[in-house]
């Protein structure tokens, strides 16, 4: 059984694939960030690969909790981490993006008339400091995308009372603000659920990582 969820409103996007992850149950996950997702990365690539997304170039963020986004364009090395980058945007078909969290949003956005996709990291800080409406921005300005045109979905993250920010409803707030109308939430809390989901916060830094897969087919 795949361990991933799936977002109605991005499911009936033509020509989009996406999925995020799940805690991956007999997986331990107590060690430092970089030791974890080596540790998850095989079922990660099982996960791409069952989804059909196997074959597809790879593209990560560095996430340092800011507010800079890269950009998959023709000519950029594949299965490459954007370095000091929380976000990834694209026009290309055919190739994967990629963003790990563990109590942080994932904030996937689609312009399905232009054929363009995000995916950003954010969290308390990156909210604050409006990653999401930079990708948004962003997105406009290399691909015309028009903001009333896109579907963005927020995918699990911590909320309160686990949290003391709900930077979540920060997030729908700022991508209303932009001129995005179809802004979904799962509304589901990571800290909430540790059966389904790793947090951050609740296990202390110590637990791994889900991933948002965003891709054009």
């Amino acid at each position: 059984m795949l361990q991933i969820e799936r977002f109605a409103s991005l499911g009936a996007i033509s020509g989009v694939h996406h999925a995020f992850t799940k805690r991956v149950p007999g997986v331990e996950v107590s060690h430092e960030k970089g030791a974890t997702l080596q540790r998850l990365d095989s079922v990660h690539r099982q996960i791409r690969a069952k989804i059909g997304l196997g074959e597809m170039a790879f593209f990560t963020a560095e996430q340092v909790h800011g507010t800079a986004i890269g950009i998959v364009g023709d000519k950029v090395t594949p299965d490459l981490c954007f370095a000091k980058c929380d976000g990834i945007i694209t026009n290309r078909r055919g190739v994967c993006l990629g963003i790990y969290v563990a109590d942080c949003c994932a904030v996937f956005i689609v312009d399905p008339v232009r054929s363009a996709v995000g995916l950003v990291h954010s969290g308390r800080k990156g909210t604050e400091l409006g990653i999401a409406s930079s990708a948004i921005e962003l997105m406009s300005q290399r691909f015309k995308s028009e903001p009333r045109d896109l579907i963005v979905q927020l995918s699990p993250c911590i909320r309160p009372p686990h949290y003391e920010v709900d930077f979540a409803a920060e997030i729908v707030r700022q991508c209303r603000a932009a001129g995005v109308e179809s802004v979904h939430d799962c509304g589901k809390c990571t800290a909430c659920d540790l059966q389904s989901y790793y947090s951050y916060r609740v296990e202390k830094g110590r637990t791994g990582r889900m991933l948002a897969l965003l891709a054009l087919a």
